[in-house]
């Protein structure tokens, strides 16, 4: 096992990573901003190294100081939690080449599973579901042509990248070419990757992804599915396990064939295989993420695995023993609320000085958060403060345990999200579970 590991990133991640290695006895070491000086992760790591100034480019993105932290501080591997150089494939291999454990995947799995195209093109190589489609697109006359084949409505992805950026929906040949131009500039910006591909949009899809985690011994383990439906502009808000859509078949279905493609890719590390659910049930493979996902706690809530510490120990080079696919047995139900520093109607960020911090607990109840009382919310990263994460026998005390934490919340001094999350969990559709992505775009409160 390792003795020191830094944790490439900052906020509620970094702080997640610093509680796993606790628990196996490992030291860390955290970065940060100059802007950051102060905050938890920093607090509670064993060590800390300011990497540079404010803007993410010049500290958390900044590959040769992270490097030249871990080796003035004799770190033995990297964690790069999510966002930021997480799914880096140049920085996982300097990482290799400068002796460092890179906590992920192999840099060729990264590049593989993480350009869009090439990972459409391995899904169906390996018989995952796809949804109609193209490889990289040569120019706007090209998607025009392409468009008209597939048919109308299609949505134009970046293959570098996602969160909404480089995604556009095109409903008519007259949008296309604009849509397009658009699309790659944001590609380009964002990714630093133009090309772009189109697929068929559905117009009304749940979001269902599998938790998977591999091993460098070949041993592949699926953790069952999220729900991640309740979404603004393709960055979800609330997320839970299991889907009030998937079925024990379907689930092992779904978790044999994501099985047989990963095993064949030699995939390790943690990952998650995203699909798009139409209307009559039927998933489709859309990406992967080749890293920690957000949501993680509430598959851990349902299975009762650390899927950090897990990650950890198979970077470490051992062999995993856990129980996956029928063999798991989830147990009831969690939901996770995404609580971020904006206005919860306009989404505008509202950084700031956090004057009163309590955050809720009780039976069921987790909180993740990378804030206290007295922080000062910089503008110069994503707006996320903490995830409140319940647990319940069902889905409906859990959703009532979420509902009582949200009202138990206190965050003084800035604007949040609560009010978003509080009307969503008395929205009709939401508690039935009948959402789909566009749920929060019909909704008013």
């Amino acid at each position: 096992m390792f003795g020191k590991i830094l944790i490439a990133n900052r906020g509620e991640i970094a702080m997640r990573v610093v509680r796993a290695c606790r628990t196996l006895g490992i030291r860390t070491v955290a970065i940060h901003s100059d802007v950051d000086a102060s905050a938890p992760h920093v607090r509670f790591a064993d060590e800390a190294v300011c990497v540079g100034p404010a803007d993410p480019r010049r500290s958390y993105l900044n590959i040769p100081q992270i490097i030249a932290a871990a080796e003035i501080t004799g770190a033995e591997a990297v964690h790069p939690g999510y966002g930021f150089l997480s799914e880096n494939a140049e920085f996982a291999e300097l990482c290799r080449r400068c002796g460092l454990t890179f906590i992920g995947p192999t840099p060729a799995a990264m590049r593989l599973w993480g350009d869009k195209v090439r990972a459409r093109e391995a899904a169906k190589r390996f018989g995952l579901p796809l949804l109609p489609g193209t490889t990289v697109l040569r120019d706007a006359e090209d998607a025009a042509v392409q468009a008209a084949q597939i048919g109308y409505p299609v949505i134009l992805k970046a293959a570098g990248g996602g969160g909404g950026r480089g995604m556009r929906v095109v409903r008519d040949d007259s949008e296309i070419r604009r849509a397009f131009e658009t699309a790659t500039s944001e590609a380009q910006a964002g990714f630093k990757n133009p090309d772009v591909y189109l697929e068929k949009f559905v117009e009304e899809p749940r979001h269902i992804e599998l938790q998977v985690l591999g091993d460098n011994h070949g041993h592949i383990f699926t953790f069952g599915e999220r729900e991640c439906s309740l979404q603004r502009r393709h960055q979800k808000v609330i997320e839970e396990a299991p889907s009030p859509a998937m079925t024990p078949d379907k689930r092992a279905e779904l978790s044999a064939a994501c099985t047989r493609a990963l095993v064949e890719t030699g995939y390790t590390s943690l990952g998650t295989l995203e699909f798009l659910m139409d209307e009559q049930g039927h998933l489709y493979f859309m990406e992967m993420n080749t890293r920690v996902q957000v949501e993680h706690p509430v598959t851990e809530m349902v299975t009762g695995i650390d899927l950090v510490e897990n990650q950890i120990r198979a970077a470490a080079g051992e062999a995993l023993t856990l129980p996956s696919g029928r063999a798991l047995g989830l147990r009831g139900h969690a939901m996770e609320c995404r609580i971020n520093a904006e206005d919860p109607r306009t989404f505008v960020p509202w950084p700031g000085l956090i004057t009163e911090y309590l955050p809720p607990g009780g039976g069921g109840v987790r909180v993740d958060s990378g804030v206290y009382g007295g922080f000062r919310v910089p503008n110069s990263y994503d707006p996320m403060l903490a995830k409140v994460i319940t647990h319940g026998a069902t889905r409906a005390e859990a959703i009532a345990r979420m509902r009582a934490a949200l009202d138990e919340f206190i965050i003084g001094g800035i604007r949040t999200n609560i009010p978003l999350h509080q009307a969503l969990l008395r929205d009709p559709d939401v508690v039935a579970g009948k959402m789909s992505t566009r749920t929060i775009e019909r909704l008013r409160f």
